[in-house]
């Protein structure tokens, strides 16, 4: 998926000009790659975000720069709300990038109805593939794990065109059997809320007692 981003050529550097882009509704940017100069740019939050909400990788830079180019970067507040800067890497049409992705399991592992419990262990991986074609996301079918096997890379769901470039045998996912001590911590009850304490309330009970 390709989105179309409006950018402008920034001056100030520096925190208080991110900053001061920020609450005009813009996010820093830098655009780099193939040994030419590198841009600061900013972009409309609206577009960054709707870009990231679709899943895109590769966009195309409109306005004060025309260029094609990768999402390399995306920097986030510390809770994962707000964009504070994106890194675009420039790329020309036909060629191939090498780029993380994240792993998505799909389905119900039967080895969960026969008492076992699927792990996850790699959540993404690097592939090379067409600079207009990267995916979203690899999918892992877990429709056939069952207690006591391992999915491994050479288990995905891989798109034409796109090389996954971690070893074949590397796992990504495996459904092992719970033990007692394992079943027995996720049956016990939550504890519940325990009676406050408050101050001299024992030595009245004790004063109480006395007098009866």
């Amino acid at each position: 998926m390709t989105e179309t981003l409006h950018v402008k050529r920034r001056e100030g550097i520096g925190s208080r000009a991110a900053r001061r882009l920020r609450r005009q509704g813009q996010v820093p940017a830098i655009l780099y790659g193939h040994k030419e100069e590198n841009i600061p740019l900013s972009v409309p939050v609206g577009e960054i975000q709707a870009a990231v909400r679709h899943g895109a990788r590769h966009v195309t830079l409109q306005g004060d720069v025309q260029e094609e180019a990768l999402i390399r970067e995306i920097q986030w507040d510390t809770w994962g709300l707000e964009i504070l800067h994106v890194d675009f890497q420039r790329v020309y049409a036909g060629e191939r990038v090498q780029v993380e992705v994240a792993i998505h399991l799909r389905g119900e592992a039967p080895g969960e109805r026969e008492g076992g419990h699927v792990e996850q262990v790699l959540h993404e991986v690097e592939i090379e593939c067409s600079a207009t074609e990267v995916p979203e996301e690899l999918i892992m079918r877990i429709h056939d794990l069952h207690v006591g096997q391992t999915l491994t890379v050479a288990d995905l769901s891989v798109p034409p065109g796109v090389k996954v470039l971690a070893d074949p045998d590397t796992p990504v996912v495996h459904c092992e059997a719970i033990t007692e001590e394992e079943e027995e911590e996720l049956e016990a009850p939550a504890p519940g809320p325990s009676e406050p304490e408050v101050i001299g309330r024992k030595k009245k009970e004790e004063e109480e007692a006395q007098e009866d």
